[in-house]
């Protein structure tokens, strides 16, 4: 299981890089890796990228969640085929997403995401993101007291196993739950020790934490301090060029502390700023606009402006009641049911003003949220005694004198227990210094096995390499073997065929004279019996016209049947001739060139009136091929005469828009050569391309062929140790695709 979770971690250090805790990684802008994300082919360079971008979204934003998904399922599929590192972490991260999506069954929703977390932490992988991203999701269960246990435990864990980026999220979500607990002095002390953090690998959260620092600080009644750390974000945003939504958190913390302190334009100047931040950024701009459009309206009702508020309001409870925004959230408290309750009353429309009122109280009792109960229930009290209504002004009072003593008790018990705390404190460090005892002893034991190992290990590769060796050497000794039996058979197929050449030289030396005797004489008894009707002299007889008919008739058939026989013994001499030549280094290109005008040149001496549009796809770089260069011109040429007998056949039979058109291409391939000769001419039906190669079969009228063209072809690239198969469809097009070793 050990080596598992190393081999894990290994693969993960792989794809993240080695910049995986330094800013470069961390900052990296999102959009930016998307894109380099599509431009990439490779598996492993896709992935690596995947997981940077799952390691900074934030899932906090409902488009960050959605986009998540593909991205999730991209990567799952990738590594199903690349299988780099186990994908169980992004598994139960995907359901998590899936599931928080929905919005059916949250529980579930943080059980998976809870597993994942522990499968990244035992692969020792950061997730500073995901921590933070499960704050705002137990904000929606109304968990406070669990997710402050929760990252309790967790930072225990990552401060014995040395978890830097975790550990800074640990603080930055447990400084919130301290601060919505009204535990300031504990809230700040999350806050900086996160920023500090933050420091060595994101600055934007560093940034960050400095912000909610000073604005704890505010809350706490420490204006000064909370100034402080405001201008030191402040400062650090314009030396490192800070734009975009972390721009807009310091610009509403100013707003809102200079608005606590008094200094109103100074507040209202932020406010616009922090609006015009929220109204052009990309990312959720919608819901920290209505933060903003709040935050103008406070300051505004603070100059008593009630006229420029209303639209700034409305708006601001269009995008609220759209996005369903809860009370508090990333940029603090959303405080829009006060702010209309301060408008009504500063309008003297009381019963709006004590409804929004009781709203703002209500929702802040709801999530617990104990730093803004006080403040409304003395607003309450307040209206209330403004308005002459003793009885609700004692009740609203009773209420917030119980709910004090409870915050009183609870700070008081917090502060009884300080020095317990630090003995806590002590004996916790204490077993932290034992475990990291017991880890050193345990690194020796597996550093002494890690030894045993590598000692096993580089027997293993001694024997594994002695192991490669004997394969490669009988690889070599399969390769001869066969390259000797290919010897074997090309030398068997050329005897054989010196054999047949014997016998087709004897057989056309015994058939030549007579077929040429046939021949002569029947084309003199044809001329005679021209000469006969050219003299003038009577025919005769019906019977004796008949007879001459029929004679010049017969001598035809006998002249047809001749040349027939004289064109079977040529393919047979040919045949005899096959592959007796010596092979030397040739030019493809040329080669197929020149007999490609060849077969056109002899296609217009028999048909003047014949045109064709030739296409040449030659590969410049094609090597010299060794071979038989007048048998393979031979195959060429028989396969361009072919193609020009194909698209005449075509262009007698369909209309004047046809254009004959003979394409040859040569291209490298690996290990091998390819020429292809197409034609757009009428194409080969299934039956005929697989008798194509056969001895003596031919789909041309008596006496335009004789069947052994193809053939011939076939054996002559065989005997090449090469292929030469035909693809075509009838009334389209027919290829030869022909392929030499090289």
């Amino acid at each position: 299981m050990l080596l598992m979770k190393w081999i894990f971690a290994a693969l993960c250090l792989l794809l993240t890089g080695p910049v995986l805790g330094q800013h470069a990684y961390w900052t990296a802008p999102y959009d930016s890796l998307k894109q380099v994300a599509q431009r990439q082919s490779a598996d492993t360079a896709r992935l690596r990228t995947l997981v940077h971008l799952l390691d900074i979204t934030d899932l906090t934003e409902l488009p960050r969640r959605q986009e998540a998904l593909p991205l999730l399922d991209e990567l799952l599929k990738l590594n199903q085929r690349a299988q780099l590192f186990a994908d169980a972490p992004y598994r139960e991260l995907r359901k998590g997403v899936a599931l928080w999506l929905e919005g059916k069954d949250l529980g579930q929703a943080m059980e998976a995401m809870h597993r994942a977390v522990t499968l990244f932490d035992q692969a020792q992988h950061p997730i500073p993101h995901l921590l933070i991203d499960l704050a705002p999701l137990y904000n929606q269960l109304q968990q406070s007291d669990e997710r402050l246990a929760y990252f309790q435990q967790k930072l225990n864990y990552y401060q014995l196993h040395g978890n830097r980026e975790n550990l800074a999220a640990c603080y930055l979500v447990l400084g919130g739950s301290y601060r919505h607990r009204g535990d300031h002095d504990r809230a700040i002390s999350c806050y900086l020790r996160a920023a500090d953090l933050f420091a060595k690998f994101d600055r934007k959260f560093q940034v960050n934490e400095l912000i909610v620092a000073g604005s704890a600080y505010a809350d706490w009644g420490n204006n000064q301090k909370a100034m402080a750390y405001m201008q030191q974000a402040v400062e650090m945003e314009k030396r490192y060029g800070t734009q975009g939504l972390q721009r807009f958190y310091t610009l509403l913390a100013i707003s809102r502390l200079s608005a606590a302190i008094g200094e109103l334009p100074k507040a209202l100047q932020y406010a616009n700023q922090a609006l015009y931040f929220a109204e052009h950024t990309t990312e959720t701009k919608a819901e920290y606009t209505a933060y903003a459009l709040v935050q103008k309206s406070n300051v505004l009702l603070q100059q008593k402006q009630t006229q420029p508020v209303l639209p700034l309001l409305q708006r601001a409870q269009r995008l609220s009641d759209s996005l369903q925004m809860p009370i508090t959230g990333r940029p603090g408290e959303f405080p829009l049911d006060e702010a209309w309750a301060q408008y009504h009353s500063l309008r003297h429309e009381h019963a709006k003003a004590e409804t929004r009122w009781q709203e703002a109280y209500r929702k802040a009792t709801v999530v617990k949220y104990t730093m803004l109960r006080p403040k409304y229930l003395q607003q309450l009290i307040r209206f209330y005694d403004e308005q002459g209504q003793p009885a609700k002004a004692l009740s609203y009072t009773r209420t917030y004198i119980n709910l004090t003593d409870t915050l009183n008790a609870s700070q008081g018990a917090h502060h009884l227990a300080q020095y317990e705390a630090e003995r806590q404190e002590q004996a916790r460090l204490a077993q932290i210094a034992d475990l990291r005892q017991a880890q050193a002893i345990q690194a020796v034991r597996i550093q002494q096995r890690n030894t045993l190992l590598i000692v096993a290990g580089v027997a293993i590769v001694l024997t594994a390499g002695l192991g490669v060796l004997a394969y490669r050497q009988l690889q070599i000794k399969r390769r001869t073997l066969a390259q000797l039996r290919q010897a074997q058979n090309q030398l068997v197929q050329s005897e054989k065929w010196a054999f047949v050449g014997e016998l087709s030289a004897g057989i056309a030396h015994e058939l030549q004279n007579p077929l040429n005797f046939m021949k002569k004489f029947a084309e003199v008894s044809t001329n005679m019996v021209d000469g006969m009707h050219q003299t003038g002299q009577a025919p005769g007889a019906g019977l004796e016209q008949e007879i001459l008919l029929g004679l010049k008739q017969n001598l035809q058939e006998i002249s047809q049947h001749g040349m027939r026989a004289s064109s079977i013994i040529r393919g047979m001499l040919d045949h005899s001739r096959a592959g007796t030549g010596q092979r030397v280094a040739t030019d493809l290109n040329e080669l197929a060139t020149e007999n490609l005008h060849l077969a056109y040149e002899s296609q217009q001496a028999q048909q003047p009136e014949f045109k064709a549009t030739l296409s040449m796809e030659l590969a410049p770089d094609l090597p010299l091929v060794s071979v038989v260069p007048q048998d393979l011109g031979r195959v060429l040429l028989n396969l361009c005469t072919n193609a020009f007998y194909a698209v005449e056949q075509r262009r007698q039979t369909e209309a004047d828009a046809y254009e004959p058109t003979i394409s040859v291409s040569t291209r490298q391939l690996p290990g091998s050569v390819e020429i292809r000769v197409r034609d757009n001419g009428c194409g080969m039906s299934p039956e005929v391309q697989q008798q194509a190669f056969k001895p003596f079969f031919t789909t041309k009228p008596i006496g335009e062929g004789t069947g052994l063209g193809l053939s011939l072809s076939h054996d002559i690239v065989k005997a090449h140790g090469g292929t030469l198969v035909v693809e075509s469809r009838e009334g389209q097009y027919t290829e030869f695709v022909l392929r030499l070793p090289a």
